[in-house]
């Protein structure tokens, strides 16, 4: 049974301690981190699996350094925050987050949400024959992760776009809840609130849609969720 190993950058002492022991005891490996270049030394040194970080934190804040860490495709990220702006949640997910969760949290519920995220990243790694897809001249191929647009161009996409895609596209023309989605993306039920799949909705529409104000792919139902009406090549 593989032992994940978890790396928490938190710059606030006590909180560091305590997260530390919290997934120690969980049985998970912890490394920690106090700043953007300690992380990247962490990063080098072990194969981690999930990092926990504060948005807040000395030099490069949280926002700027998950833009290093998004592009790779096995590590999950879960941001914590003392401020209780639904800005840095948003952007937080728009970044590519998989999850986030404002200060102070219950210390089970972190533990939980990062359960699912690794569950979902050994899930992913574990798919080694993933289909290739076509729609509307764009490809999205499994195994890379990665849309290819009818220019040509290549373009990463974060796990839970992913998921998020690969969901509406194989029930195309069938309404997808919100719910759905955010289990197919997280593993978690949707909360109150929650801007997660609605943002995650958003950064796919500004991939492939000529105008995405009016989507011609992905359409809302409102007060349902999402449909895929593109068309499968």
């Amino acid at each position: 049974m593989q032992t994940y190993q978890i790396l928490v950058v938190e710059d606030e002492d006590v909180t560091r301690f305590n997260l530390r022991n919290l997934f120690e005891a969980e049985g998970y490996i912890v490394f920690e981190a106090v700043d953007g270049d300690s992380m990247a030394e962490q990063l080098k040194l072990n194969t981690i699996n999930l990092v926990i970080m504060d948005i807040n934190l000395p030099g490069k804040n949280g926002l700027l350094l998950a833009r290093e860490l998004t592009a790779n495709k096995d590590l999950g990220l879960i941001f914590l925050t003392g401020r209780d702006s639904d800005i840095d949640k948003i952007l937080g997910l728009e970044i590519g987050a998989d999850d986030y969760l404002t200060k102070p949290f219950n210390p089970r519920e972190l533990t939980i949400r990062a359960r699912n995220i690794l569950s979902r990243i050994s899930q992913s790694r574990s798919e080694t024959v993933q289909s290739v897809v076509s729609f509307n001249q764009w490809t999205l191929d499994g195994n890379s992760r990665q849309m290819t647009s009818p220019a040509g161009e290549v373009i990463a996409i974060p796990r839970g776009e992913y998921r998020a895609l690969s969901l509406l596209i194989k029930n195309a023309g069938k309404i997808i809840t919100r719910q759905e989605l955010i289990k197919e993306m997280t593993g978690r039920d949707l909360r109150a609130n929650d801007r997660t799949v609605d943002v995650t909705i958003r950064r796919l529409r500004k991939h492939f849609e000529l105008n995405p104000a009016t989507p011609e792919l992905i359409n809302t139902i409102h007060g349902e969720g999402y449909r895929f009406v593109g068309t499968l090549d």
